[in-house]
């Protein structure tokens, strides 16, 4: 089994979140990057396949050559080679046509994204590589199984979860319980020695022009100041959430 994993470089929940040029622009000084968290369980749950049924682990990016230290990580978790798509990504649609485009060439039998980025929240590139492929999709994956060329697996829905059974080839956007956090590989020295020698692949990208366009971003207002209220005083809090917080 040939398996893809789509990889996202996005900057650390702990970053200190600012933007440049009349807030058109992410601004990149100071940010520590990472594997997208979406993406790091499904690239585990990956390993786990490599690992019980001798699965072949690719791992693949749209990016600058400023995220091939990312790959490298990927690369030192487990994953066999690296590919990166030598394109800034702008867009989702075209993210997703890049991806496709690796897809299609490497005849992948399982693509596993995270189902969204932790940086856009798109939540889109997953179905649409599926759409662009004509593969079978499952989103929001939190159990993932697969025998032979049938798959099993399991996502939420409001009030519960589903459970699917589904052929090969299948593109997958997992999250949180594809794996548990539990189980998520952290790179030992012989891990990151060995990543220096796998193969990291760099393409052009496909044609294909943006479909959306980022015009401006904006940082949520700044939480407003805490009145602490004395436990005993029950008269003044309900006063303060009647008239002031009106939320009573």
């Amino acid at each position: 089994m040939k398996i893809l994993v789509c990889i996202s470089h996005v900057p650390d929940t702990t970053s200190k979140i600012n933007f440049v040029n009349g807030d058109t622009e992410f601004d990149t000084n100071g940010v520590q990057y990472v594997i997208n968290p979406n993406d790091e369980f499904g690239l585990t749950r990956a390993i786990w396949f490599q690992e019980q049924q001798g699965a072949k682990v690719t791992v693949v990016n749209v990016g600058g050559p400023d995220t091939e230290a990312t790959l490298r990580k990927a690369l030192a978790i487990g994953a066999d080679d690296a590919i990166r798509v030598n394109a800034v990504p702008m867009d989702g649609f075209f993210v997703a046509q890049q991806l496709a485009e690796v897809a299609k060439n490497g005849g992948y039998d399982l693509i596993i994204c995270g189902k969204e980025s932790l940086d856009y929240n798109g939540g889109m590139v997953p179905g649409m590589m599926a759409g662009l492929l004509g593969y079978n999709f499952v989103n929001a994956c939190t159990e993932l199984t697969v025998e032979g060329t049938q798959a099993k697996a399991a996502r939420e829905i409001d009030g519960g979860k589903e459970v699917i059974a589904t052929a090969l080839p299948l593109v997958v956007g997992g999250q949180k319980g594809i794996v548990e956090e539990k189980d998520l590989r952290i790179p030992n020295m012989r891990g990151i020695m060995t990543a220096r020698t796998k193969p990291l692949s760099v393409v052009e990208p496909v044609g294909g022009d943006d479909k959306t366009k980022a015009v401006k971003f904006e940082k949520p207002a700044p939480k407003s100041a805490v009145k602490m209220v004395s436990p005993d005083n029950l008269d003044e809090l309900i006063n303060l959430l009647h008239n002031e917080a009106k939320v009573i």
